[in-house]
This record gives structure tokens, C-alpha cells and sequence, in this order.
């Protein structure tokens, strides 16, 4: 197959920085760059991608604030995403502002970034770019979390108490 002509545009991604999410996320660039779109990928110190592996894209990457390097054990995920939004909020934002500032590159059609990121959206919304969330996980991850409420209304005892 051959490589489309770009098309003046480019695409901001930002993928957690867990293989599983970062994988997705760079397929996806990947997908984009060759239907001629520039890529530019804001990402965290901690697991950062190796721009190596992806020549043809830009990295850009921000403070995370977390003393973890990569290869370090994570015991409890939920906690980390929610210190992973509150220092990366700030950063995030200057980063994108900085990027749709810069007359030398090309416009940003959109910004992709991981459902977790929920941070990103206000950040979306005051610098006036459009949002797309990529949610990296299976399917039946998607029909338990729908399922929720009803469980939640048709179970007598509180989720907090079962064992």
C-alpha cells in the first residue's frame, strides 16, 4: 500500500502511559499517518514510547510528577489515575496551547486521547478543539460498566458489603 500525500493536517494523541492503552493509541497514529495525517503525541515521563520506534511522528512529553520509573510495580491502579489527572492537568494544557500556537507546524484537526484522561476535555473545550476518546478496553469491560446501574438497583445488599 501506498503512503497517502499528507494533507496539511495533524492530530494530537494522548495515551495513558500503560502498554495496553499506549499500543491502541499508537496503531491508531499509525492508521492516521499513513491516511496522510501529521502526528504529534503528548505523553508522560513515566512508560514514555520510544520516539525511535515511531520516526514519522513528534513526541512531546510532560511532567507527571510521579516517582515511578518505568518497570516499577503499580498496586493499585484507580489511585494513580486520579494523581496522573491532577498533575498532568496543568502540563497538558500548556503543552496543547503551545502546539496550536506554533504557526511553523500544520493546524490540529482533533485531539484523540484515552478515556481515562478526563481531564483533557475542559482543556479540549477552552482552547476550542474537538475531542475524540479512545477507550482501549474489550468489550466486555464496556457491558459490565453498562450493566452497573442495574445491578446497582436490583442488589439489596451495597456492593462495599459483599465479600
Amino acid at each position: 500500500m501506498e503512503l497517502r500525500p499528507r494533507n496539511g493536517r495533524r492530530v494530537v494523541l494522548f495515551p495513558l502511559p500503560f502498554q495496553g492503552h499506549q499500543n491502541p493509541m499508537l496503531h491508531l497514529a499509525n492508521i492516521l499517518h499513513f491516511n496522510g495525517f501529521s502526528i504529534s503525541v503528548i505523553h508522560t515521563h513515566f512508560n514514555s514510547p520510544n520516539p525511535a520506534n515511531h520516526p514519522h511522528f513528534s513526541f512531546h512529553p510532560i511532567p507527571d510528577g510521579l516517582p515511578l520509573k518505568s518497570g516499577d510495580s503499580l498496586e493499585d491502579i484507580v489511585p494513580l489515575l486520579s494523581v496522573l489527572n491532577q498533575n498532568c492537568s496543568g502540563p497538558f494544557t500548556s503543552c496543547l496551547s503551545e502546539m496550536l500556537s506554533d504557526a511553523s507546524t500544520q493546524p490540529v484537526a482533533c485531539l484523540i486521547t484515552d478515556v481515562h484522561w478526563h481531564v483533557t476535555q475542559a482543556a479540549a473545550d477552552g482552547l476550542e478543539i474537538p475531542r475524540i476518546v479512545l477507550r482501549t478496553s474489550s468489550f466486555t469491560t464496556f457491558a459490565v460498566l453498562a450493566a452497573l446501574p442495574l445491578l446497582r438497583q436490583r442488589v439489596v445488599t451495597p456492593f462495599e458489603n459483599l465479600s
